[in-house]
Parts: structure tokens; C-alpha cells; sequence
């Protein structure tokens, strides 16, 4: 057999009782707000600076061409 339970019956029930301590910090965001600015500046000079070099570096900038001569002397006792 079932039993229904009717709360307007009467009777007593517990009830749920929540409790959260205060936070004992006086923090008002601050650091969040710091963090936020930060990122933004780290981002700003990432674009600035990081960005173009790897644009250059994949449109095909051409490295510098340096000549070797085929023969050096390297005779100590060259004659004036």
C-alpha cells in the first residue's frame, strides 16, 4: 500500500536551513580588474610587435646574400 503525504495535513517538518559564513576578505575586485588590464596590454603589444615579425617571416622576406671570396691569404709574412 501507498501512502500519500499531505504537507497541509499538519505535522512537523524540518526545515533546510543555508548557512554561508560572511567572507572574512575585504576584496573589492581589484586584482580582477588588474588582470583584465594587464591581459589587454600583453595583447595590444602582442599585436604591435609579435604579429608583423611573423607576417614578414611568412611572405617570403629573403635573408641577406653574403659574397664569400673563393681564396684568402692568410701568409703572415706578406711582403710590403
Amino acid at each position: 500500500m501507498v501512502r500519500k503525504i499531505d504537507l497541509n495535513e499538519g505535522g512537523e517538518y524540518m526545515a533546510t536551513v543555508v548557512n554561508n559564513p560572511q567572507p572574512t576578505t575585504s576584496d573589492n575586485g581589484m586584482g580582477f580588474l588588474l588582470g583584465v588590464i594587464l591581459i589587454i596590454v600583453f595583447a595590444l603589444l602582442f599585436f604591435a610587435f609579435v604579429l608583423p615579425y611573423f607576417r614578414a617571416s611568412f611572405q617570403g622576406a629573403q635573408a641577406p646574400q653574403i659574397n664569400v671570396p673563393n681564396q684568402i691569404n692568410v701568409d703572415v709574412n706578406q711582403k710590403k
